[in-house]
């Protein structure tokens, strides 16, 4: 199922082909219009302070690396797939 693809972009970094920007896709995005878009993440600067996210069309995005940066939420069973956990919880961080 293409769904599924474009859900394991998720926790992964990327970069995007056309501007080079790179981060970690943190959402994916299915919207009326047609497009499949990923918010990517770029984390800290320099000085500490944290990136501005932005959005991207999934076919302009190559991976680069093989399991993601932290553990993924299961969107198909258990409490966030039922929607009873919020933001406020968060998965732990690879170590």
């Amino acid at each position: 199922m293409q769904i599924r693809k474009h859900m394991q972009l998720i926790g992964h970094r990327v970069k995007d082909r056309v501007t080079g920007f790179e981060g970690v896709c943190a959402s994916i995005c299915f919207d009326l219009y047609g497009c499949i878009q990923a918010a990517i993440n770029p984390g800290l600067d320099k000085d500490g302070k944290l990136g501005d996210s932005h959005w991207f069309d999934v076919s302009r995005l190559a991976v680069m690396t093989e399991k993601p940066v932290m553990d993924v939420p299961d969107f198909d069973f258990g409490v966030v797939a039922e929607g009873r956990q919020g933001s406020a919880e968060k998965p732990s961080q690879m170590k």
